[in-house]
């Protein structure tokens, strides 16, 4: 490391060493000229984008040379080591960049920094002048990325030594105007290319330790090969994401997740997921130990970051994934991004989305593979990041079924607190039963209580409770699950099979139920739309139904509170013909009508309560003391 710092401190040389009877001065080609125009006002939003473009271009060189390595006997230099040399110098508002890599002849830094040769620059104005992004660009290619450095620089000195034998070393100098220099450098030039920024003065800061080493860190961490910075070895952390995931380790997978996360704890769960077809991809997702939203620090923003090949093209892409991922935190890293000249605009939309229809299956297929092989672990998921699972059931409808596998629900068949899911509830489903039956509430609790189970439990039917806020949207949504249709059972139009064992009397005869509906009808009408006596209740007098086209409670309560106008609804009321209640009114509401209409407020009111249907609940309340005190004047 000492050696290639000394290496990168002889190339650091001022005008005033050159000698000027060799200088070659060269003018810019005219679309080179225009294309610095363009960089340096209009193109990047953001300065520090130049650090990025040329440690990949550093990096690409020591990459180039590689390869070169494995084909050519003859290398100048063999011995020196691939890696990187970032130097920072503030008082002399200085920033030298340099590489070990493959190096340029004369002829090749007059091809590619002189000329539109390989960069690309006359198609990319070409383009600019249609209102079209640019062309696709390479990582780490000189041309384009490299003429980001003006918009920092008063001066670029760039010093280059070819990996051929018999190149001689060469050195170009710009203030990206009109032209360049060209001169001999110095013989004993090592290999490689070394690149020395004179900042403006607005652009000092680019010259401050802890402002680049920020950037560095930031968008370059990850390169192949080692970065020296200031003397210290600054890039440990590998990308892991390009491994096979056999060839890492669970505390190696840890400590990236600290890295990235920033946090000292490990994650609850990881995937690492490589694709070679449709796109070439390369991700590893973690789930963090704590939800974060369920902490009370509001909406996350997500944290998988988009990089191509191991160099951060965005931190916070848009649409990279849905909505509902945005607890992970991760990299994901594609060969195939086809990305404007300045790598900070997507140009194919459609290729983002393909990138996350990819992870989010495959992630989806993770949550899966967790659930079977550790039963543990994804319930310990499920209870930090279910509202994400149901959100994703709401607004993914292309991945709503998979995500309704992954739901997790008591049930009236589990002990209180354990689990259950929508595949074990349809293995124990009985041969007569056809649809799956769920219930909404505050809490299991109060579920238990609710008279709308009773039809079920007579039937020996399974009812799954549901118990978060949203989770009405989340069934609506589902529908069915494995063709079996979700069927809410507070709602008028269950369909239920007869009972095999039907009580011969069901306490009330025909006439008397016809005359009891009708005048319950008729007194109610304008709170309900139906009466009617059946099995749906077997331990109350009575249950208020949702009608078939009304909105449920939780949809009224979400209208109100979003300010909307609430629809007018239409419950139905089916009294149990065999509760004394019931029965007494039968014979009351003929006999003492003034009373049986109080016990019948308090049946009907208490009915509409329990169905969460009941808009002034403090009119039970005056209902029920007048009945009382009718009934203790009566005794």
């Amino acid at each position: 490391m000492a050696d290639f710092a000394l290496d990168v401190s002889m190339l650091r040389h001022t005008m005033d060493d050159m000698n000027d009877t060799s200088m070659d001065k060269q003018p810019f080609q005219t679309e080179v000229r225009q294309l610095l125009d363009i960089v340096i006002h209009a193109f990047y939003s953001d300065r520090e984008v130049f650090i990025r473009e040329l440690v990949s271009n550093a990096s690409d060189a020591c990459e180039k040379l590689r390869l070169k390595q494995l084909t050519e006997p003859k290398i100048y230099q063999p011995e020196r080591e691939l890696r990187l040399s970032i130097t920072t110098d503030e008082e002399k508002r200085t920033l030298t960049i340099a590489d070990a890599g493959i190096g340029m002849t004369r002829d090749e830094i007059v091809e590619y920094l002189g000329t539109i040769a390989h960069s690309g620059t006359k198609k990319f104005l070409e383009m600019a002048k249609e209102g079209q992004s640019g062309p696709q660009d390479l990582i780490g290619q000189f041309g384009v990325g490299f003429y980001s450095v003006f918009m920092a620089a008063d001066e670029v000195e760039v010093t280059s030594r070819s990996w051929q034998p018999e190149a001689h070393a060469v050195r170009w100098v710009s203030d990206g105007q009109e032209g360049y220099s060209l001169t001999e450098a110095p013989e004993d030039t090592p290999r490689g290319t070394s690149i020395v920024i004179r900042l403006k003065e607005d652009a000092a800061d680019f010259a401050r330790q802890n402002r680049v080493r920020y950037i560095v860190e930031k968008y370059s961490n990850f390169v192949s090969f080692p970065i020296d910075f200031n003397g210290e070895h600054l890039n440990t952390v590998q990308a892991i994401w390009m491994k096979h995931k056999k060839d890492v380790t669970t505390e190696e997978y840890n400590a990236f997740y600290h890295f990235i996360a920033h946090t000292d704890s490990d994650p609850m769960s990881y995937m690492h997921f490589s694709a070679d077809a449709p796109l070439v991809l390369n991700s590893v997702l973690f789930v963090p130990a704590e939800n974060p939203e369920g902490m009370g620090f509001g909406r996350s923003e997500p944290e998988v970051s988009l990089y191509c090949h191991k160099v951060l093209i965005d931190s916070k892409p848009e649409h990279l994934l849905p909505e509902w991922l945005r607890f992970l935190v991760g990299v994901v890293d594609s060969d195939d991004l086809p990305l404007n000249i300045s790598r900070e605009m997507l140009q194919d939309h459609s290729l983002l989305r393909k990138i996350s229809g990819i992870i989010t299956k495959r992630f989806i297929k993770h949550l899966e593979e967790l659930a079977k092989s550790d039963v543990d672990k994804y319930e310990s998921f499920w209870r930090q990041y279910r509202r994400y699972i149901k959100e994703g059931v709401v607004t993914s409808w292309e991945h709503k079924e998979a995500l309704g596998n992954l739901l997790r629900f008591e049930s009236t068949f589990t002990e209180p607190g354990k689990l259950t899911s929508f595949a074990d509830y349809i293995g124990r489903m009985k041969e007569n039963q056809k649809d799956i039956y769920v219930l909404f509430g505050a809490s299991r609790e109060q579920l238990e209580h609710s008279p709308y189970l009773d039809a079920l439990k007579l039937r020996g039917f399974e009812v799954a409770f549901f118990t978060d806020g949203g989770d009405q949207f989340v069934v609506d949504s589902l529908m069915k699950v494995q063709e079996k249709e979700l069927k809410n059972i507070s709602r008028a139009n269950l369909e239920l099979p007869p009972l095999e064992d039907q009580p011969d009397s069901l306490g009330l005869d025909d006439e008397q139920a016809k005359q009891l509906t009708a005048w319950l009808a008729e007194t109610f009408k304008e709170k309900i739309s139906r009466v009617t006596t059946g099995d749906r209740v077997t331990g109350a007098p009575a249950i208020a139904l949702q009608a078939e086209n009304d909105v449920s409670p939780e949809v009224k309560a979400y209208l109100k509170a979003m300010g909307q106008q609430i629809p007018e609804t239409h419950p139905e009321i089916v009294l149990n013909p065999s509760h004394t209640i019931v029965q007494k009114l039968a014979a009351m509401h003929k006999d003492n009508p003034e009373l049986a209409k109080l016990l019948a407020e308090q049946v009907v009111g208490t009915s509409l309560l329990l169905a969460g249907m009941l808009d002034d609940p403090s009119s039970l309340a005056t209902t029920s003391n007048q009945l009382l005190e009718k009934l203790l004047n009566k005794s």
